[in-house]
């Protein structure tokens, strides 16, 4: 049995963690206001919503299907998420990849991954904290572009984790096993006491089991189907499950 398909989390004592859409979230409040600008009013929630909805297509595509070299991967994540857009969705091809192409400097002036992914997910610095309460070593462990670090330094997020381990510093992507291995030995954890958290299925979950760690998915509309992992919908769903048996007093990283 692969692992990841029956988490034993009482055996688990370290949690490796994706970044985007796990601990930090594009900046939807901006995107909805540049899309405003342009004649596509739409609130906030409608786009996260409709980011989530595209993550199994972006992850078959990106992962599964292959896209040609050069292709510019954050033009086809904006044309997915915008083509599960009630506002954006209508549109004809030609006229969507207009206003994706108008966006993407937009979005991302300089290039940097960080400058949109910048919104700190509900719970999160509550879910670290119980989770390393637990005695649980937290490792970041993401696909991203030499800035994770400092993204979650200005998120006031990198004291909760005892590495970060950014793809473009350490030469692999998830869902190249490598990467795992180079967390493992880096954090010094074993593989069968470790799950890893993302929301991509085939970068996250099969990139984990390929390095025999456990895995779940961040699932928060239920919009993976027919896939053999645990899922939750957020990362405090996933800390409950770590809750102490035995513990009868209140949890001080509860939210209020």
């Amino acid at each position: 049995m692969p692992p990841g398909l029956v988490v034993p989390y009482g055996q688990i004592d370290t949690i490796f963690l994706d970044v985007g859409n796990t601990l930090i979230s594009i900046d939807f409040d901006w995107i909805a206001a540049e899309l405003a600008a342009r004649g596509f009013a739409c609130p906030p929630a409608a786009l996260r919503r409709a980011e989530a909805a595209a993550r199994p297509g972006y992850s078959r595509r990106l992962f599964v299907d292959g896209v040609e070299a050069g292709t510019n991967l954050f033009h086809t994540y904006l044309t997915t998420i915008f083509e599960r857009l009630d506002v954006t969705a209508c549109l004809p091809s030609s006229h969507l990849q207009d206003l994706v192409t108008e966006l993407r400097p937009v979005l991302r002036p300089d290039g940097r991954a960080s400058v949109l992914w910048r919104a700190v997910m509900p719970q999160v610095p509550e879910a670290l904290a119980r989770m390393r309460g637990r005695g649980l070593t937290l490792v970041v462990v993401s696909n991203s572009d030499g800035t994770a670090e400092r993204s979650l330094e200005t998120a006031g997020l990198r004291s909760y984790l005892s590495f970060v381990i950014d793809s473009a510093l350490v030469g692999y992507e998830k869902p190249d096993p490598r990467i795992f291995q180079h967390a493992l030995r880096q954090s010094g954890a074993r593989p069968e006491r470790t799950l890893h958290v993302g929301d991509l299925y085939h970068a996250d979950v099969t990139g984990a089991r390929a390095a025999g760690i456990h895995a779940l998915l961040l699932d928060p509309y239920d919009d993976w189907t027919g896939i053999d992992c645990d899922r939750a919908p957020d990362l405090w769903a996933v800390a409950e499950k770590f809750r102490s048996p035995t513990s009868s007093s209140p949890d001080p990283a509860a939210p209020r």
